[in-house]
């Protein structure tokens, strides 16, 4: 009985750890990967070679904080996209079986830029990915893409006008500026992403 405790002890520290420190690390290289959006029109992050920055953010169509963040989302979007900044929305939600989230609800929100479905969660899970939404912004370095920020959008998911401090701003403008980033991973406010 004492061994099996100790097992379970052992393995329950380890899953943890593994937990933790799941997907990519902040200053790591991140790997090319292909999504199609609700169309079906596949994307790929090399797609953006050309952009000095590309902003991934996993949300969803359901989630009350996805839902409170996109105005705010969409505007920085349209704010930064003159700059070189890319947005892409990743669904990590499309799927899942449930029957909450389809390619048509997708399509539907036809935004001016891509909005994947991540079917079987491969792009989440390799980002470590563990709310929606949660941003995760890559800096454009030597034909790749480097992992420059990771987490929150801001400090208040309840209310736009209530934030006192702008995050995924900070950052963008910290990267375009090819300055170092001062605002490291920021845990993210938001649901959690159901694994299936």
């Amino acid at each position: 009985m004492k061994r099996f405790a100790a097992f379970a002890a052992t393995l329950l520290i380890t899953v943890s750890a593994f937990a933790q420190a799941g997907g990519y690390q902040l200053g790591e290289k991140v790997a090319d990967f292909s999504l199609k959006d609700g169309s079906s029109k596949a994307t790929s992050l090399s797609d953006f070679g050309s952009n000095q920055t590309v902003v991934l953010v996993f949300t969803n169509n359901n989630c009350p904080y996805a839902k409170l963040y996109e105005k705010r989302l969409v505007s920085l979007a349209n704010a930064y996209g003159s700059k070189g900044v890319q947005f892409v929305f990743i669904n990590p939600s499309v799927g899942s079986g449930d029957g909450s989230e389809t390619l048509a609800d997708m399509a539907a929100k036809n935004y001016s830029f891509p909005y994947l479905a991540d079917e079987g969660q491969k792009v989440s899970g390799q980002f470590g990915a563990t709310k929606t939404p949660e941003a995760f912004v890559l800096q454009n370095s030597d034909g790749g893409f480097v992992l420059k920020y990771k987490g929150a959008i801001d400090d208040n998911p309840q209310l736009e006008s209530g934030v006192k401090e702008f995050y995924l701003k900070r950052v963008l403008d910290e990267v375009l500026a090819n300055k170092t980033v001062t605002t490291l991973g920021k845990r993210p406010t938001g649901c959690l992403i159901k694994k299936y």
